[in-house]
């Protein structure tokens, strides 16, 4: 029963990571377009963005990030069904996405801190690129944890790789269609 309301907990905070780390990165993508607008315009739209930003990363998506590594880890080490996962294969190549998760998660501070210097050293089309990382992570971790099998995250991965060019391919046209209705 316990192991239950931890994994629930576990889900909620891991839902909200995401959502943080899907909508840092879009305020990157408009904090980007915004230092291409004429004064007085950029200022304004800079300094809300780095408010957004702020408020988003330290309020929802680090504690979140804290919270949901913190019951994944009790889960794990502390109750009898997360000592049996950690045995399996599936598990190991899971903990392999979510520390890829926790390194793009890092990358995005990085980023972060350099915004809120108002220093952009990317492009928006950079940040709608970025943004797929997280989409790519989120389908890893969850079709391993619903299929539980070490020789399907072969096809997995493929999958993947599959995934994201079908979301570059998307990510181009979808510019094309930008620059054709400007």
């Amino acid at each position: 029963m316990e192991y239950n309301y931890i994994k629930a907990l576990h889900l909620i905070f891991v839902i909200t990571w995401f959502a943080g780390l899907f909508y840092i990165v879009r305020l990157f993508v408009y904090h980007a377009e915004a230092k291409q607008k004429p004064q007085p315009e950029q200022d304004i739209l800079i300094q809300q963005y780095q408010l957004m930003q702020y408020r988003l990363w330290y309020i929802i998506t680090w504690p979140s990030a804290v919270l949901a590594s913190f019951f994944a880890f009790w889960m794990l080490f502390f109750t009898e069904a997360g000592k049996f996962w950690l045995t399996q294969p599936w598990m190991h190549v899971k903990l392999a996405f979510v520390l890829l998760l926790y390194l793009y998660h890092v990358k995005c501070h990085q980023i972060f801190k350099q915004l809120q210097k108002n220093e952009v050293k990317n492009t928006s089309n950079f940040f709608r690129i970025w943004n797929e990382g997280a989409t790519i992570i989120l389908f890893a971790i969850v079709f391993l944890v619903i299929l539980k099998s070490a020789i399907n995250w072969i096809y997995g991965v493929i999958g993947i790789f599959i995934f994201s060019i079908l979301i570059m391919l998307g990510f181009k046209l979808y510019k094309r269609i930008r620059e054709k209705n400007k």
